[in-house]
């Protein structure tokens, strides 16, 4: 289990180089000009985890599989998209199927790349797009909304509810805010989420600075954080270009030029842990001779969940899961030094995981 996020934003801010560089690869087609990319681009991105090397280090496992992710490119969006100007409609429907999105917004000054609405403003930029969404979540409630609404008058209790959910919805966007400002109840999330809005999910800023600021930030990159504050979403600085350089390097000469530029990681590695928050999601392991591996669950996910993200039998068949925290994983020198020092439990259904757990499952088919 990892998660989908899209790469939005205007045309020429710096989306398919930032795709290019998380995949390392130049499957994107990074170029001047809009509408660059016709087709949205998947990618599947390993999860930086320096904790995996240490338990393969441990273990003597003979491979190491980190967790993954996956990145669209989706090509840019412009003003009026919603009412398919551009390549808009396309684009919106990629955009529904993501788990969260990352707003691209051009935090530098460069004459050589054109930008579509000739001036430099990310805040300008952020509102652009997240109206075009808006828009589009506005037109998909009213659709539904009239043959929702003649099955709640003939008694429908599932669409009463649905109903007050809608224009909950309509209610925020009309005064101009994303949906997910709304107050949701807890227990109406899942009916929530089958609206399918493309505002309703979580958003990462990527303020895409020049390389200069990669370590301090611009003026235009601190507006953007502030914006990102007041709305208590995530967001991260980064310069694009100095991350698709990265991206050709190899560890050595990685750590050599992050020095020099005074950052302690990529700004990439930042970007996806930001996503991992922003989902609720965390990491825990396992370690053998074969291989040590690391496995996304959501933050509150039990033993058996996590189990099954192996396998469904592991999870139809859950009997125990043998546990052990990373740390006394590696301070125990592996499995049977942490059993021998007391440090392994045995943990059941309802244990809830722990980013960092090193887990051995039994079960049962």
């Amino acid at each position: 289990m990892g998660f989908k996020c899209g790469i939005v934003g205007l045309p020429n801010v710096g989306k398919s180089t930032l795709f290019n560089a998380l995949t390392q690869t130049a499957a994107a087609q990074a170029a001047n000009y809009p509408f660059c990319t016709i087709e949205p681009n998947v990618g599947e991105v390993a999860v930086p985890e320096p904790r995996l090397k240490e338990l393969a280090r441990v273990a003597g496992s003979k491979e190491v599989i980190p967790a993954r992710m996956n990145f669209v490119d989706i090509a840019g969006l412009v003003e009026g998209a919603s009412k398919g100007e551009g390549l808009g409609n396309q684009f919106l429907a990629n955009i529904r199927e993501t788990d969260a999105i990352a707003y691209v917004l051009r935090c530098f000054e460069d004459e050589d790349i054109t930008h579509v609405a000739g001036r430099i403003d990310p805040i300008a930029d952020l509102e652009t797009v997240e109206t075009e969404l808006m828009l589009a979540d506005m037109e998909s409630l009213e659709k539904r909304k009239a043959n929702v609404e003649k099955k709640a008058r003939s008694g429908d209790k599932e669409a009463k509810a649905q109903v007050a959910l809608i224009e909950l919805a309509l209610n925020e966007l009309n005064e101009g805010r994303p949906a997910r400002r709304a107050d949701v109840p807890k227990d109406e999330m899942k009916a929530w989420k089958m609206l399918q809005l493309l505002t309703a999910k979580p958003v990462l800023y990527i303020a895409n600075v020049d390389e200069a600021s990669a370590a301090t930030g611009n003026a235009y990159s601190e507006r953007v954080m502030a914006r990102a504050k007041e709305e208590g979403a995530a967001c991260v600085a980064i310069s694009v270009q100095i991350e698709s350089e990265l991206a050709l390097l190899d560890e050595e000469e990685r750590e050599e030029y992050l020095a020099e530029l005074g950052l302690e990681e990529p700004g990439l590695t930042r970007m996806i842990h930001s996503g991992y928050d922003l989902l609720g999601l965390q990491t825990y392991f396992t370690a053998g001779p074969k291989e040590a591996r690391a496995w996304t669950v959501k933050k509150g996910a039990t033993a058996p969940q996590a189990a099954g993200v192996i396998h469904g039998d592991f999870e139809k068949g859950f009997i125990r899961a043998e546990t052990i925290t990373f740390e006394d994983y590696v301070a125990c020198g592996g499995e049977s030094g942490a059993k021998e020092a007391g440090k392994m439990r045995a943990e059941g259904k309802d244990y809830l995981v722990q980013d960092g757990d090193v887990m051995l499952f039994r079960f049962n088919v």
